[in-house]
């Protein structure tokens, strides 16, 4: 009788492994669903700076 010589299966660390797995395939779905680029982030930034600057730049009475 030969056994599979696989051992016993910890079901522990086989459970954590699998909700580890699901978190992280959610995760990458959020990041594509919401995530921006750093350089999309940058690039918004330095947009809104712009339109600060030029608004600033308008104003007739001071502050």
């Amino acid at each position: 009788m030969g056994g599979s010589g696989s051992g016993p299966v910890n079901l522990n660390r086989f459970r954590k492994a699998k909700a580890r797995a699901a978190t992280k395939a959610r995760a990458d779905e959020n990041a594509i669903k919401y995530g921006r680029t750093k350089a999309q982030k940058a690039a918004e930034s330095a947009d809104k700076k712009r339109a600060n600057r030029l608004l600033d730049g308008l104003r007739t009475d001071p502050e």
